[in-house]
């Protein structure tokens, strides 16, 4: 895995183009913390309720910041269109309960440490625990997919390849590239989103990406031109209006074609 130190504004409509609710940087949220067992240990996950008695499920996975504002109220947002939502604590077995954002030096260099020693066969697993969590949870319908951003978007590329997840989508990916092998082992569908000026993924490792995820059934590959790293990030410093919510409506056109 390959980030460097970088520190770092938004209002999203409802409807189709809208994945967090507004002002992600508030924070005040809608959910509630849950435990998760698994044989490794137990760690939290905030989890979002829509107001249907059943529906889909989506596990939302953290980028290098842990489950932050923005994490919560991207949950928020799918609760608000009619999904359950979660967001596991993925950072567990270093240090439980880490929420960080991308404004000061500080908060970066510790997203970085955590980063740079995440186990990702370990996340996978817990991911995977994740979804064996909603499978039994009162008010899930069956079907679950899982989106994730920057780390997450490796993580959700890895959902899609490992895990019995019915659907999975990508932003921004850091390290897809060097696992593009696994793409064979890919059943169910994948929404992919790139960044074209990606600081964290070069346009090599893009071309990669491409020409593996070519061609596959039910693969999606959607790419920005112009964009940077964390172009859908709510009140993120590269944060950009019209391509965060062509790639959310892209999203959510994508679950609703596949989990419902």
């Amino acid at each position: 895995m390959a980030l460097s130190s970088k520190p770092a504004t938004t209002t999203l409509d409802n409807g189709m183009r809208s994945i967090a609710a507004n002002d992600a940087s508030s924070t005040s949220s809608q959910g509630e913390r849950v435990i998760i067992a698994t044989p490794d240990g137990s760690f939290s996950a905030y989890l979002a309720r829509p107001k249907a008695m059943k529906a889909p499920a989506i596990v939302v996975i953290q980028e290098i910041f842990g489950v932050n504002a923005d994490m919560r109220k991207t949950c928020d947002g799918l609760a608000a269109q009619g999904y359950l939502a979660i967001c596991p604590d993925l950072y567990w077995r270093q240090e439980a309960d880490v929420e960080l954002f991308d404004k000061t030096q500080a908060d970066w260099n510790k997203a970085l440490a955590l980063y740079t020693a995440f186990d990702v066969d370990a996340g996978v697993k817990d991911i995977a625990a994740t979804i064996r969590f909603l499978r039994g949870l009162d008010g899930a319908s069956g079907k679950i997919g899982a989106m994730g951003y920057c780390l997450g978007g490796l993580l959700a590329y890895l959902t899609a390849t490992r895990t019995d997840a019915d659907a999975s989508v990508a932003y921004y990916g850091v390290g897809i590239d060097k696992l593009i092998h696994e793409a064979e082992s890919i059943k169910q569908p994948l929404l992919v989103h790139i960044a074209e000026e990606d600081e964290f993924v070069s346009k090599q490792a893009q071309a990669v990406m491409q020409h593996g995820l070519a061609g596959r059934n039910g693969v999606e590959v959607h790419s920005y031109p112009g964009m940077s790293h964390a172009f859908a990030r709510n009140n993120g410093l590269h944060y950009d209006r019209k391509n965060a919510e062509l790639a959310n409506s892209r999203t959510l056109a994508f679950f609703c074609a596949t989990l419902t």
